[in-house]
């Protein structure tokens, strides 16, 4: 992933952090969603962009993100996918406790 386009490869670090910041926020505008997970905005609009595709987040009319059912189910498999193949995570896990 050049330039940091998700195009058929994504960081799957940075899909399970924005899934990560809208399982604890919920739905966020786009701009608070770039702060929060330190991306670009230009970058997370691309990342946004793939998950919609994929059916893991939607936008509204006010241009906020909201994560799907699919999406969390997303984080979950990416977390034990990760904590299986590489050991460790590179971000706190959500554990769904206020």
């Amino acid at each position: 992933m050049s330039s940091g386009q998700p195009a058929s490869k994504p960081d799957l670090y940075v899909i399970a952090r924005i899934i990560k910041i809208l399982m604890e926020n919920g739905s966020t505008k786009k701009t608070m969603l770039a702060t929060s997970t330190g991306l670009a905005y230009d970058r997370l609009t691309r990342y946004i962009d793939w998950m919609s595709d994929r059916k893991l987040v939607t936008l509204d009319e006010e241009g906020e993100v909201h994560l799907t059912q699919l999406g969390a189910e997303t984080y979950q498999e990416l977390v034990s996918w990760i904590m299986k193949y590489v050991g460790k995570l590179k971000f706190p896990r959500f554990d769904g406790r206020a």
